[in-house]
């Protein structure tokens, strides 16, 4: 077997296994919602590869139904990849993490990958009907079009890849957790970490062959000298360990969280009554949220009850977490001094913090989730209504 042909098998098998890896954590039962993301990044790499190869064997120019589906079927579907690599990060470190229509607008850039297919339907059709009378070359325009469209391309992951960075870097799990709970978000915090890292390496690869790619006096040498083995080889090697790294984390992290969910008996309902009662006090009355410093430790104390009761009272009585109970709280505070005369010369950053925020990214985070929309817009919309 020559060199090439050796390349050609690690990226053929990289396909297949993304294709396999997908399907396992798309279908399977835990951390379903995170990992559909995952699993149809890991398709649309897998397709491209495979769309490589295809182009690599001539399939695509030398048979009838390979000009169909070069024509008329998308292989090479990159935009998404950016909105699946963000939205997993989020699905992972969100326990009560939903998919909410609004999300809809970071995939309609996927309208750049489809827009030569759409153009051939057009043509064909226009044949069919007579509107068209003279053939055009569309498969050079088509060939020319998906050079230059990687720049968009490379531009959206990066950002993505940049936002996905920036997320974790605000979202880094606290040290004070219970050790078991440490233990798990630790590992799974330290596999998205490397997850972005490795992206943030592909994407340096992509770059340094797209420059050269992109000048019509360098691409035809670039393909000739090097082909697409610079970008796919590695592609195949985030593939392969994506695919393992992501299986190895799900089958084995989520498994030691349900083992420890299972030990918790339900409280009692007085016991719950109680505790609620004493909660919402803490809150509402005594303003705890207003401290920057709470802790699930520290409001343990001030309760008089033990951590994991309050923990299991959230989660099964408010259908919350600790971190989103208190920030809850920190919200409304919020929108409820933004509107008072004597806060009008504040700035947001210093009113939040006045909150009981202590980062701004998480305030700005938290309060676009809630609210949905940003507290400057907030401000700006509750200004400008009629007193």
């Amino acid at each position: 077997m020559t060199f090439s042909g050796v390349l050609n098998t690690i990226i053929m098998l990289g396909a297949i296994q993304g294709f396999i890896a997908g399907g396992l954590l798309f279908w399977g039962a835990r951390n379903r919602k995170a990992n559909r993301f995952l699993a149809i990044m890991l398709w649309l790499f897998s397709l491209a590869s495979l769309e490589l190869r295809m182009y690599q064997e001539s399939f695509l120019y030398t048979t009838t139904i390979g000009g169909f589906i070069d024509a008329f079927i998308p292989r090479m579907i990159i935009m998404p990849i950016g909105p699946l690599l963000y939205f997993y990060i989020r699905a992972s470190v969100e326990p009560g993490f939903r998919w909410e229509k609004k999300y809809r607008k970071h995939f309609y850039s996927v309208v750049l990958d489809l827009m030569p297919h759409m153009v051939a339907i057009i043509y064909v059709c226009g044949i069919v009907i007579g509107f068209v009378k003279k053939a055009i070359p569309l498969g050079y325009y088509t060939d020319v079009y998906n050079i230059y469209v990687d720049i968009p391309r490379w531009l959206s992951l990066t950002l993505y890849v940049w936002w996905s960075a920036k997320y974790l870097a605000a979202n880094k799990p606290s040290q004070a957790s219970p050790s078991n709970t440490a233990n798990s978000n630790s590992i799974s915090f330290r596999w998205l970490q490397q997850f972005v890292r490795l992206f943030l390496v592909m994407q340096v690869i992509w770059f340094l062959y797209l420059i050269p790619y992109v000048i019509p006096a360098w691409s035809d040498k670039l393909l000739n000298a090097v082909s697409w083995y610079p970008v796919y080889i590695p592609l195949a090697i985030l593939i392969y360990w994506v695919g393992i790294k992501a299986l190895v984390v799900t089958y084995n992290v989520p498994l030691l969280q349900a083992k420890n969910t299972a030990r918790t008996q339900p409280l009692p309902a007085d016991t719950v009554a109680q505790s609620l009662e004493i909660l919402k006090k803490a809150m509402e009355q005594e303003k705890l949220y207003l401290d920057p410093a709470l802790s699930l430790s520290s409001l343990s104390q001030h309760m008089g009850i033990a951590p994991k009761n309050i923990s299991a009272i959230l989660n099964q009585h408010l259908q919350t977490n600790f971190n989103e109970f208190v920030n809850t709280y920190r919200v409304r505070e919020f929108q409820r001094r933004v509107l008072l005369p004597d806060f009008q010369h504040f700035n947001i950053t210093s009113i939040a913090f006045d909150c009981g925020f202590n980062s701004q990214a998480t305030f700005q985070r938290t309060f676009k989730q809630m609210t949905g929309m940003s507290p400057t817009e907030y401000r700006k919309s509750a200004n400008s209504q009629p007193q």
